[in-house]
């Protein structure tokens, strides 16, 4: 771990608990581009952590510490996700830049980190997220490339077990009340507009990332209905309390 400081953070206010594990990509062309930014203190952005590729792994920011790394946010809704959570940045040059894979080193490095984090930290599975589940209106990071799968089978993050399973029926507003369920902040309100195609799109992003076209195929809702039963697992698991 090598530390590097910024600037650019804040005390957390009392009464939150970090609950949220949030991923990004930097989006930048090099790797010390984007650490530069995030410590820049004219960008106002930072993160707790950046992962390159190769594996390195900087401390930008202590986890006591609010790092502004998720900007306008909302989660079950809840709005402003800095305060709850820990931020990660993976250097990948994004979708502006010529996204690509992250490599096995760089996603080994966010598994160790990630499950320490997760050890110091009462966050339920349901809520580790990419930053386009939060403000999915203005990001795209981390992507449709990245192994939100993978990464639960090794303990970190949500994957639904059972996939196999009737759909969520087709109205725009049964797939409004699936999203909503899960903890996309979206209106449920049967409109088939920019805001339900966009949210829809973030939702494949995570879960069925092949085809991000943000329609509601009957893979996308068999999908939904399987991760509705996750979520409602693990909150059912969060909710025991420990002997």
């Amino acid at each position: 771990m090598i530390e590097r400081p910024s600037p650019n953070f804040s005390q957390r206010p009392p009464g939150f608990d970090i609950d949220i594990l949030l991923l990004h990509y930097t989006g930048m062309e090099t790797a010390e581009s984007g650490i530069e930014w995030l410590c820049d203190p004219e960008s106002k952005v930072s993160s707790h952590y950046v992962i390159d590729e190769d594996g390195t792994t900087y401390c930008l920011v202590p986890e006591d510490a609010t790092a502004w790394h998720a900007g306008v946010s909302c989660w079950g809704g809840k709005i402003g996700m800095n305060q709850r959570s820990v931020g990660i940045e993976l250097v990948n040059p994004g979708h502006e830049h010529g996204y690509r894979d992250f490599p096995e080193a760089q996603m080994n490095a966010l598994e160790e980190l990630a499950l320490g984090i997760l050890d110091r930290h009462p966050i339920p599975k349901r809520q580790v997220l990419g930053h386009s589940d939060v403000s999915p209106m203005r990001k795209e990071d981390p992507g449709e490339l990245f192994d939100w799968r993978g990464l639960a089978e090794k303990g970190v993050g949500l994957w639904p077990t059972q996939t196999e399973m009737e759909p969520v029926p087709g109205t725009v507003k049964d797939v409004q009340v699936a999203m909503r369920n899960i903890g996309y902040c979206i209106p449920v309100n049967g409109d088939d507009d920019e805001i339900y195609r966009t949210i829809l799109s973030a939702f494949q992003r995570h879960y069925r990332p092949k085809r991000v076209d943000g329609k509601a195929d009957k893979e996308t809702r068999t999908m939904l209905a399987a991760v509705q039963i996750a979520v409602q697992a693990d909150i059912a698991t969060s909710a025991v309390p420990e002997d």
